[in-house]
């Protein structure tokens, strides 16, 4: 039986996570890494470790940053927001702006108190 290794185990949950986040399933993920459903299986539960160019593949497939992958920082990141606005409509776009502007305006007002 293989052994886990705890930073294998953590890694293997995020991709896990952010494959599920984005409704991507274990043999897609296989598919686009080029790599067998068995190995995808085997990262996401810690049982192996993967190569870094492999890895780079993950992230921008999934479109999550390695920060997140490897460290578990927040996947909150200007990558993952702009990802995120490229699904949006320009009319929902246009309300993001309205949004920031409110924000902005909020802000430099509290500012000049």
């Amino acid at each position: 039986m293989k052994q886990k290794k705890k930073l294998n185990v953590e890694i293997g949950r995020r991709i896990k996570k952010s494959r599920e986040a984005r409704g991507i399933t274990q043999e897609r993920l296989a598919e686009e890494m080029d790599v067998s459903i068995q190995y995808i299986s085997d990262l996401e539960r810690g049982l192996v470790g993967t190569r870094t160019p492999t890895l780079m593949g993950i992230c921008q497939f999934l479109e999550v940053s390695a920060d997140y992958i490897l460290f578990g920082k927040d996947p909150n990141t200007m990558y993952d927001v702009s990802g995120k606005l490229k699904e949006y409509t320009p009319r929902q776009i246009e309300c993001v702006y309205r949004i920031m502007d409110i924000i902005d305006d909020f802000y430099y007002t509290e500012d000049k108190e």
